[in-house]
Protein backbone atom coordinates (compact mmCIF):
# COMPACT_ATOMS: atom_id res chain seq x y z
CA UNK A 1 0.00 0.00 0.00
CA UNK A 2 2.84 2.39 0.77
CA UNK A 3 4.34 1.81 -2.69
CA UNK A 4 0.98 2.51 -4.30
CA UNK A 5 0.56 5.74 -2.34
CA UNK A 6 4.04 6.96 -3.26
CA UNK A 7 3.47 6.03 -6.89
CA UNK A 8 0.14 7.86 -6.99
CA UNK A 9 1.52 11.05 -5.44
CA UNK A 10 4.68 11.30 -7.51
CA UNK A 11 5.64 14.17 -9.81
CA UNK A 12 4.22 14.02 -13.38
CA UNK A 13 7.72 13.58 -14.78
CA UNK A 14 8.28 10.58 -12.51
CA UNK A 15 4.90 9.16 -13.55
CA UNK A 16 5.86 9.55 -17.20
CA UNK A 17 9.08 7.61 -16.67
CA UNK A 18 7.14 4.85 -14.90
CA UNK A 19 4.69 4.68 -17.81
CA UNK A 20 7.64 4.36 -20.18
CA UNK A 21 8.90 1.46 -18.07
CA UNK A 22 5.46 -0.14 -18.32
CA UNK A 23 5.48 0.38 -22.11
CA UNK A 24 8.92 -1.21 -22.45
CA UNK A 25 7.80 -4.11 -20.27
CA UNK A 26 4.69 -4.55 -22.42
CA UNK A 27 6.75 -4.65 -25.61
CA UNK A 28 9.23 -7.14 -24.15
CA UNK A 29 6.41 -9.29 -22.80
CA UNK A 30 4.76 -9.33 -26.22
CA UNK A 31 8.07 -10.45 -27.77
CA UNK A 32 8.26 -13.32 -25.29
CA UNK A 33 4.67 -14.31 -26.00
CA UNK A 34 5.35 -14.10 -29.72
CA UNK A 35 8.17 -16.58 -29.21
CA UNK A 36 5.70 -18.84 -27.42
CA UNK A 37 3.29 -18.56 -30.34
CA UNK A 38 6.08 -19.49 -32.75
CA UNK A 39 6.90 -22.52 -30.63
CA UNK A 40 3.26 -23.63 -30.68
CA UNK A 41 3.05 -23.30 -34.46
CA UNK A 42 6.42 -24.97 -35.14
CA UNK A 43 6.56 -27.80 -32.65
CA UNK A 44 8.61 -29.89 -35.07
CA UNK A 45 11.50 -27.36 -35.06
CA UNK A 46 12.19 -26.44 -31.43
CA UNK A 47 15.65 -25.11 -32.25
CA UNK A 48 14.25 -22.10 -34.13
CA UNK A 49 11.97 -21.20 -31.24
CA UNK A 50 14.83 -21.52 -28.76
CA UNK A 51 16.92 -19.19 -30.93
CA UNK A 52 14.08 -16.64 -31.00
CA UNK A 53 13.84 -16.85 -27.23
CA UNK A 54 17.60 -16.28 -26.95
CA UNK A 55 17.32 -13.12 -29.06
CA UNK A 56 14.75 -11.80 -26.56
CA UNK A 57 17.58 -11.46 -24.01
CA UNK A 58 18.66 -8.14 -25.58
CA UNK A 59 15.30 -6.32 -25.17
CA UNK A 60 14.85 -7.96 -21.76
CA UNK A 61 18.21 -6.62 -20.57
CA UNK A 62 17.48 -3.17 -22.04
CA UNK A 63 14.12 -3.03 -20.27
CA UNK A 64 15.58 -4.08 -16.92
CA UNK A 65 18.39 -1.53 -17.26
CA UNK A 66 15.90 1.25 -17.99
CA UNK A 67 13.67 0.20 -15.08
CA UNK A 68 16.62 0.22 -12.67
CA UNK A 69 17.67 3.68 -13.87
CA UNK A 70 14.16 5.02 -13.31
CA UNK A 71 14.08 3.47 -9.83
CA UNK A 72 17.48 4.93 -8.96
CA UNK A 73 16.49 8.45 -10.08
CA UNK A 74 13.10 8.42 -8.36
CA UNK A 75 13.19 11.33 -5.87
CA UNK A 76 10.33 9.86 -3.83
CA UNK A 77 12.37 6.87 -2.68
CA UNK A 78 15.60 8.63 -1.76
CA UNK A 79 16.66 8.67 1.92
CA UNK A 80 15.90 11.99 3.59
CA UNK A 81 16.40 13.26 7.15
CA UNK A 82 13.60 12.28 9.49
CA UNK A 83 12.25 9.35 7.47
CA UNK A 84 14.04 6.77 9.63
CA UNK A 85 12.12 7.99 12.66
CA UNK A 86 8.83 6.90 11.06
CA UNK A 87 10.19 3.56 9.88
CA UNK A 88 11.30 4.60 6.39
CA UNK A 89 15.00 3.87 6.57
CA UNK A 90 17.21 3.01 3.59
CA UNK A 91 16.19 -0.64 3.68
CA UNK A 92 12.47 0.15 3.67
CA UNK A 93 12.86 2.69 0.89
CA UNK A 94 14.78 0.13 -1.15
CA UNK A 95 11.90 -2.31 -0.73
CA UNK A 96 9.39 0.37 -1.73
CA UNK A 97 11.39 1.21 -4.85
CA UNK A 98 11.68 -2.45 -5.84
CA UNK A 99 7.94 -2.91 -5.30
CA UNK A 100 7.13 0.16 -7.39
CA UNK A 101 9.36 -1.16 -10.17
CA UNK A 102 7.64 -4.54 -10.02
CA UNK A 103 4.22 -2.86 -10.21
CA UNK A 104 5.16 -0.85 -13.31
CA UNK A 105 6.59 -3.90 -15.06
CA UNK A 106 3.63 -6.07 -14.06
CA UNK A 107 1.25 -3.52 -15.55
CA UNK A 108 3.16 -3.70 -18.81
CA UNK A 109 3.16 -7.51 -18.77
CA UNK A 110 -0.61 -7.61 -18.27
CA UNK A 111 -1.09 -5.21 -21.17
CA UNK A 112 1.11 -7.45 -23.32
CA UNK A 113 -1.02 -10.47 -22.43
CA UNK A 114 -4.25 -8.65 -23.26
CA UNK A 115 -2.89 -7.42 -26.59
CA UNK A 116 -1.55 -10.86 -27.42
CA UNK A 117 -4.90 -12.53 -26.70
CA UNK A 118 -6.67 -9.81 -28.67
CA UNK A 119 -4.55 -10.33 -31.79
CA UNK A 120 -4.98 -14.09 -31.47
CA UNK A 121 -8.74 -13.67 -31.48
CA UNK A 122 -9.24 -15.01 -27.96
CA UNK A 123 -10.65 -11.64 -26.88
CA UNK A 124 -13.31 -10.01 -29.07
CA UNK A 125 -15.26 -6.80 -29.19
CA UNK A 126 -12.40 -4.48 -30.25
CA UNK A 127 -10.85 -3.49 -33.59
CA UNK A 128 -8.25 -5.81 -35.16
CA UNK A 129 -9.74 -8.90 -33.53
CA UNK A 130 -7.68 -11.91 -34.58
CA UNK A 131 -5.68 -10.04 -37.26
CA UNK A 132 -2.55 -12.00 -36.30
CA UNK A 133 -4.26 -15.33 -35.66
CA UNK A 134 -2.07 -17.27 -38.09
CA UNK A 135 1.11 -15.56 -36.93
CA UNK A 136 0.39 -16.17 -33.23
CA UNK A 137 -0.82 -19.78 -33.61
CA UNK A 138 -4.47 -19.15 -32.73
CA UNK A 139 -5.37 -22.70 -33.80
CA UNK A 140 -3.36 -24.07 -30.86
CA UNK A 141 -4.50 -23.73 -27.23
CA UNK A 142 -2.39 -21.28 -25.26
CA UNK A 143 -0.59 -22.88 -22.29
CA UNK A 144 -1.39 -20.33 -19.60
CA UNK A 145 1.35 -21.43 -17.12
CA UNK A 146 4.01 -21.02 -19.80
CA UNK A 147 2.66 -17.59 -20.78
CA UNK A 148 2.55 -16.38 -17.18
CA UNK A 149 6.07 -17.70 -16.57
CA UNK A 150 7.40 -15.70 -19.52
CA UNK A 151 5.51 -12.60 -18.40
CA UNK A 152 7.02 -12.73 -14.92
CA UNK A 153 10.58 -12.54 -16.25
CA UNK A 154 10.63 -8.75 -16.62
CA UNK A 155 8.98 -7.82 -13.27
CA UNK A 156 11.07 -10.30 -11.29
CA UNK A 157 14.35 -9.38 -12.98
CA UNK A 158 13.70 -5.64 -12.73
CA UNK A 159 12.67 -5.72 -9.05
CA UNK A 160 15.66 -7.88 -8.07
CA UNK A 161 18.07 -5.64 -10.00
CA UNK A 162 16.56 -2.52 -8.41
CA UNK A 163 16.90 -4.03 -4.95
CA UNK A 164 20.54 -4.93 -5.58
CA UNK A 165 21.42 -1.51 -6.93
CA UNK A 166 19.57 0.41 -4.21
CA UNK A 167 20.52 -1.80 -1.28
CA UNK A 168 21.78 0.24 1.69
CA UNK A 169 25.54 0.30 2.16
CA UNK A 170 26.95 -0.45 5.58
CA UNK A 171 28.94 2.62 6.72
CA UNK A 172 29.43 1.52 10.33
CA UNK A 173 32.91 0.08 9.73
CA UNK A 174 34.04 3.22 7.94
CA UNK A 175 32.58 5.39 10.72
CA UNK A 176 34.28 3.38 13.45
CA UNK A 177 37.59 3.58 11.60
CA UNK A 178 37.29 7.35 11.52
CA UNK A 179 36.75 7.54 15.27
CA UNK A 180 32.95 7.80 15.23
CA UNK A 181 30.52 5.68 17.18
CA UNK A 182 28.45 3.30 15.04
CA UNK A 183 24.76 3.27 15.70
CA UNK A 184 23.11 0.13 16.97
CA UNK A 185 21.20 -2.05 14.54
CA UNK A 186 17.61 -0.90 14.14
CA UNK A 187 18.36 2.55 15.57
CA UNK A 188 16.44 5.41 14.02
CA UNK A 189 19.52 7.62 13.87
CA UNK A 190 21.70 7.54 10.79
CA UNK A 191 25.39 6.62 11.11
CA UNK A 192 27.58 9.65 11.22
CA UNK A 193 29.79 10.11 8.21
CA UNK A 194 33.52 10.23 8.93
CA UNK A 195 35.18 13.58 8.77
CA UNK A 196 37.52 13.58 5.77
CA UNK A 197 41.12 14.31 6.42
CA UNK A 198 43.14 16.89 4.56
CA UNK A 199 44.03 14.44 1.80
CA UNK A 200 40.39 13.29 1.39
CA UNK A 201 38.79 16.72 1.10
CA UNK A 202 37.65 17.29 -2.50
CA UNK A 203 39.20 20.23 -4.28
CA UNK A 204 36.53 22.84 -4.84
CA UNK A 205 36.49 26.41 -6.00
CA UNK A 206 33.71 28.87 -5.21
CA UNK A 207 30.82 28.44 -7.63
CA UNK A 208 32.32 25.39 -9.37
CA UNK A 209 31.51 21.68 -8.97
CA UNK A 210 33.98 19.72 -6.89
CA UNK A 211 36.68 17.58 -8.47
CA UNK A 212 36.04 13.83 -8.28
CA UNK A 213 38.42 10.95 -8.63
CA UNK A 214 38.43 9.42 -12.10
CA UNK A 215 36.39 6.22 -12.54
CA UNK A 216 38.44 3.05 -12.24
CA UNK A 217 36.61 1.04 -14.92
CA UNK A 218 38.31 2.63 -17.95
CA UNK A 219 41.23 0.13 -18.17
CA UNK A 220 38.82 -2.77 -17.69
CA UNK A 221 36.49 -1.36 -20.32
CA UNK A 222 39.29 -0.99 -22.85
CA UNK A 223 40.51 -4.51 -22.11
CA UNK A 224 37.03 -6.04 -22.51
CA UNK A 225 36.45 -4.02 -25.69
CA UNK A 226 39.73 -5.22 -27.18
CA UNK A 227 38.93 -8.80 -26.16
CA UNK A 228 35.54 -8.58 -27.86
CA UNK A 229 37.03 -7.30 -31.11
CA UNK A 230 39.70 -10.02 -30.98
CA UNK A 231 37.07 -12.72 -30.46
CA UNK A 232 35.08 -11.43 -33.43
CA UNK A 233 38.13 -11.36 -35.70
CA UNK A 234 39.19 -14.88 -34.69
CA UNK A 235 35.69 -16.38 -34.90
CA UNK A 236 35.04 -15.03 -38.39
CA UNK A 237 38.10 -16.85 -39.76
CA UNK A 238 37.57 -20.17 -38.02
CA UNK A 239 34.87 -22.75 -38.86
CA UNK A 240 32.02 -22.51 -36.37
CA UNK A 241 28.33 -23.24 -36.22
CA UNK A 242 26.44 -20.36 -37.78
CA UNK A 243 23.41 -18.79 -36.18
CA UNK A 244 20.67 -16.99 -38.08
CA UNK A 245 20.40 -13.36 -37.05
CA UNK A 246 17.07 -11.52 -36.89
CA UNK A 247 16.07 -9.13 -39.61
CA UNK A 248 17.31 -11.09 -42.58
CA UNK A 249 20.96 -10.55 -41.71
CA UNK A 250 23.46 -13.08 -42.89
CA UNK A 251 24.29 -16.01 -40.68
CA UNK A 252 27.12 -15.44 -38.23
CA UNK A 253 29.35 -17.65 -36.12
CA UNK A 254 28.15 -18.04 -32.56
CA UNK A 255 31.49 -16.78 -31.25
CA UNK A 256 31.01 -13.51 -33.14
CA UNK A 257 27.90 -12.86 -31.08
CA UNK A 258 29.95 -13.46 -27.94
CA UNK A 259 32.44 -10.91 -29.26
CA UNK A 260 29.63 -8.40 -29.82
CA UNK A 261 28.46 -8.91 -26.24
CA UNK A 262 31.98 -8.30 -24.93
CA UNK A 263 32.29 -5.20 -27.11
CA UNK A 264 29.04 -3.78 -25.74
CA UNK A 265 30.13 -4.53 -22.16
CA UNK A 266 33.48 -2.86 -22.79
CA UNK A 267 31.83 0.32 -24.08
CA UNK A 268 29.51 0.41 -21.07
CA UNK A 269 32.44 0.00 -18.65
CA UNK A 270 34.60 2.56 -20.44
CA UNK A 271 31.84 5.19 -20.69
CA UNK A 272 32.41 6.87 -17.29
CA UNK A 273 36.16 7.00 -17.78
CA UNK A 274 35.84 8.47 -21.27
CA UNK A 275 33.38 11.07 -19.98
CA UNK A 276 35.82 12.00 -17.23
CA UNK A 277 38.56 12.25 -19.87
CA UNK A 278 36.40 14.66 -21.89
CA UNK A 279 36.15 16.88 -18.84
CA UNK A 280 39.92 16.87 -18.39
CA UNK A 281 40.55 17.64 -22.05
CA UNK A 282 38.16 20.59 -21.91
CA UNK A 283 40.23 22.09 -19.08
CA UNK A 284 43.59 21.52 -20.76
CA UNK A 285 45.88 24.32 -21.98
CA UNK A 286 44.99 27.41 -19.93
CA UNK A 287 41.19 27.14 -19.83
CA UNK A 288 38.86 30.06 -19.40
CA UNK A 289 35.84 30.19 -17.15
CA UNK A 290 33.58 28.58 -19.77
CA UNK A 291 35.78 25.56 -20.46
CA UNK A 292 36.58 25.22 -16.77
CA UNK A 293 32.90 25.09 -15.85
CA UNK A 294 32.02 22.63 -18.63
CA UNK A 295 34.95 20.38 -17.80
CA UNK A 296 34.24 20.33 -14.06
CA UNK A 297 30.61 19.36 -14.67
CA UNK A 298 31.62 16.52 -16.98
CA UNK A 299 34.10 15.20 -14.43
CA UNK A 300 31.53 15.37 -11.65
CA UNK A 301 28.82 13.63 -13.73
CA UNK A 302 31.10 11.07 -15.36
CA UNK A 303 29.67 8.10 -13.48
CA UNK A 304 26.05 9.22 -13.73
CA UNK A 305 25.88 9.83 -17.49
CA UNK A 306 28.97 7.95 -18.70
CA UNK A 307 27.58 4.44 -18.41
CA UNK A 308 24.26 5.17 -20.19
CA UNK A 309 26.25 6.99 -22.86
CA UNK A 310 28.46 3.93 -23.31
CA UNK A 311 25.36 1.74 -23.63
CA UNK A 312 23.97 4.06 -26.31
CA UNK A 313 27.26 3.81 -28.20
CA UNK A 314 27.12 0.01 -27.94
CA UNK A 315 23.56 -0.05 -29.27
CA UNK A 316 24.45 2.36 -32.09
CA UNK A 317 27.47 0.29 -33.12
CA UNK A 318 25.36 -2.88 -33.07
CA UNK A 319 22.65 -1.22 -35.16
CA UNK A 320 25.25 -0.08 -37.69
CA UNK A 321 26.70 -3.57 -37.93
CA UNK A 322 23.23 -5.06 -38.39
CA UNK A 323 22.50 -2.61 -41.21
CA UNK A 324 25.78 -3.52 -42.92
CA UNK A 325 25.07 -7.24 -42.58
CA UNK A 326 21.45 -7.00 -43.71
CA UNK A 327 20.74 -9.25 -46.69
CA UNK A 328 18.65 -7.29 -49.18
CA UNK A 329 17.94 -10.43 -51.26
CA UNK A 330 16.19 -12.05 -48.29
CA UNK A 331 14.14 -9.28 -46.67
CA UNK A 332 12.67 -11.17 -43.72
CA UNK A 333 12.43 -8.19 -41.42
CA UNK A 334 9.33 -9.04 -39.43
CA UNK A 335 7.24 -7.06 -36.97
CA UNK A 336 8.73 -8.79 -33.94
CA UNK A 337 12.27 -7.99 -35.10
CA UNK A 338 11.31 -4.35 -35.58
CA UNK A 339 9.67 -4.28 -32.16
CA UNK A 340 12.73 -5.79 -30.49
CA UNK A 341 15.04 -3.27 -32.14
CA UNK A 342 12.78 -0.40 -31.09
CA UNK A 343 12.75 -1.66 -27.50
CA UNK A 344 16.54 -1.85 -27.32
CA UNK A 345 17.14 1.52 -28.96
CA UNK A 346 14.29 3.23 -27.11
CA UNK A 347 15.35 1.94 -23.69
CA UNK A 348 18.97 2.93 -24.28
CA UNK A 349 18.05 6.48 -25.33
CA UNK A 350 15.45 6.84 -22.57
CA UNK A 351 18.00 5.68 -19.99
CA UNK A 352 20.47 8.31 -21.18
CA UNK A 353 17.83 11.06 -21.10
CA UNK A 354 16.73 9.99 -17.62
CA UNK A 355 20.32 10.09 -16.37
CA UNK A 356 20.83 13.52 -17.96
CA UNK A 357 17.68 14.86 -16.29
CA UNK A 358 18.82 13.48 -12.95
CA UNK A 359 22.24 15.08 -13.44
CA UNK A 360 20.60 18.42 -14.15
CA UNK A 361 18.51 18.12 -11.01
CA UNK A 362 21.56 17.15 -8.95
CA UNK A 363 23.49 20.26 -9.98
CA UNK A 364 20.55 22.61 -9.43
CA UNK A 365 22.22 24.03 -6.30
CA UNK A 366 25.43 24.71 -8.21
CA UNK A 367 23.51 26.41 -11.01
CA UNK A 368 21.63 28.55 -8.51
CA UNK A 369 24.91 29.53 -6.83
CA UNK A 370 26.40 30.56 -10.17
CA UNK A 371 23.34 32.66 -10.96
CA UNK A 372 23.63 34.37 -7.57
CA UNK A 373 27.29 35.11 -8.32
CA UNK A 374 26.23 36.89 -11.51
CA UNK A 375 26.79 34.25 -14.17
CA UNK A 376 24.60 35.06 -17.20
CA UNK A 377 22.15 32.44 -18.46
CA UNK A 378 23.84 32.46 -21.87
CA UNK A 379 27.08 31.29 -20.26
CA UNK A 380 25.35 28.33 -18.63
CA UNK A 381 23.67 27.38 -21.91
CA UNK A 382 26.96 27.72 -23.78
CA UNK A 383 28.66 25.49 -21.21
CA UNK A 384 25.95 22.87 -21.70
CA UNK A 385 26.42 23.00 -25.47
CA UNK A 386 30.17 22.73 -25.03
CA UNK A 387 29.76 19.61 -22.90
CA UNK A 388 27.48 18.03 -25.50
CA UNK A 389 29.92 18.91 -28.32
CA UNK A 390 32.87 17.43 -26.41
CA UNK A 391 31.03 14.18 -25.76
CA UNK A 392 29.90 13.97 -29.39
CA UNK A 393 33.42 14.65 -30.65
CA UNK A 394 34.78 11.72 -28.63
CA UNK A 395 31.99 9.15 -28.67
CA UNK A 396 30.79 9.53 -32.27
CA UNK A 397 34.14 8.53 -33.90
CA UNK A 398 34.60 5.81 -31.28
CA UNK A 399 31.17 4.34 -32.05
CA UNK A 400 31.83 4.42 -35.80
CA UNK A 401 35.23 2.80 -35.36
CA UNK A 402 33.89 0.02 -33.14
CA UNK A 403 30.99 -0.58 -35.53
CA UNK A 404 33.34 -0.86 -38.51
CA UNK A 405 35.65 -3.24 -36.67
CA UNK A 406 32.68 -5.33 -35.50
CA UNK A 407 31.24 -5.67 -39.00
CA UNK A 408 34.55 -6.05 -40.85
CA UNK A 409 35.20 -9.74 -40.05
CA UNK A 410 31.79 -10.73 -41.37
CA UNK A 411 31.96 -8.69 -44.56
CA UNK A 412 35.54 -9.56 -45.57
Amino acid sequence: MLALRLARGAHPGVQLRRLLVAAASAATGFLLLGTLGHALAHQDTPGGSALRLAWCVAPLAATVYFAVTVARTDPGTKPRPGLSAIGLGPGRLMAVSATTTALSCTLGSMLALLFFLHLRGDLTGMPFDGDAADFLAADHPLPLPAALTLLTLVPVAASIAAALVLRPRDTRRRTAGAGGTPSAPGSASQPAEPTPGPSETPVQEPGLPSLHLPPRDLPWGIAVLAAGLAVEAYAARAPHTRLAMPGGATGSPAAVLVGWALTALGLALAGPGLTHLCGRLLQAVRPGALRLLAGRVLMQEATRIGRPLGVVCAVASGAYAMIVLYDADDPSLGPLTTLGALVVVGCAVATLLTAAAEARRARADTTAALVRLGAPATTLRTAAGLRAAALLALFAPLTFLVAELAALPLTA
